[in-house]
């Protein structure tokens, strides 16, 4: 995929990296990424891969847009109240980048339709608050070994961490949380700042985009912890699970 001159322009920034050039360019033009969840983690994580150029993007979440989403949600407005998330996504990076191929999805992601999905990607990157789908994700990128970012966030803190699910060291996130549902605290019930999940998202579309280009050092063993209050980042190594039944099953 060659660039053209409107692309020359557009991504110029990118290009003068010395990590992206006009070769990870036309990588990023030519990559699938999935995103599960439009909301908070998701509107940030969507924004900057659009801009980025990341060829195609499947969105995937069955929720509507509401008014107590806009204080964290960036990419949905007034004017997509209502409206399935996917959709008001859709129209935010139309009106952006019209290289972007989006496929809009307004269901959630299911035992019946993860290999499919996640079988299409290049990477996953997830950033709803449901346990549940978090682990299906962990399971099926685990199977088809395709790596997967994810991020969280909550009241005034948030984590970051990958799997390289191409090595055979790599961990998987039932062996980072063996166990968690979705009865635990969420935005709903703790609350969440905007600026918090935004920055948490802006961290996973980076990682997304060291991945498709293999620079740099993404988190895989390592969790990233943020402390929105002190503004202090911190490292976390962990290991794959010897008892672990989705990377090391016996």
């Amino acid at each position: 995929m060659s660039l053209t001159d409107d692309q020359l322009l557009r991504y110029a920034r990118n290009i003068l990296l010395n990590d992206v050039d006009i070769t990870g360019q036309e990588k990023l033009l030519a990559s699938h990424v999935l995103v599960v969840g439009i909301g908070g983690l998701g509107s940030p994580i969507v924004q900057y891969l659009a801009a980025a150029g990341i060829g195609t993007l499947t969105l995937a979440d069955a929720d509507t847009v509401e008014e107590t989403n806009l204080q964290r949600q960036v990419i949905h407005s007034i004017e997509t109240l209502g409206q399935p998330k996917v959709s008001s996504a859709q129209k935010w990076i139309r009106a952006l980048n019209p290289d972007v191929k989006i496929n809009a999805l307004e269901y959630d992601v299911t035992l019946e339709n993860a290999h499919a999905l996640v079988g299409a990607a290049d990477v996953v990157v997830i950033g709803t608050d449901n346990y549940s789908s978090r682990y299906l994700l962990n399971s099926v990128c685990c199977e088809l070994k395709t790596p997967l970012v994810s991020a969280a966030a909550i009241g005034l803190s948030g984590q970051l961490t990958s799997f390289l699910f191409n090595s055979e060291t790599s961990p998987c996130f039932a062996c980072l949380y063996p166990e968690a549902d979705d009865d635990e605290i969420s935005c709903t019930t703790a609350g969440v700042l905007g600026p918090v999940v935004g920055t948490m998202g802006s961290l996973a579309a980076l990682e997304v985009i060291k991945i498709l280009l293999s620079f740099g050092q993404p988190l895989s063993q390592q969790l990233l912890t943020w402390d929105a209050k002190s503004l202090e980042f911190q490292k976390f190594n962990y290991a794959k699970s010897t008892q672990c039944s989705v990377c090391n099953p016996l």
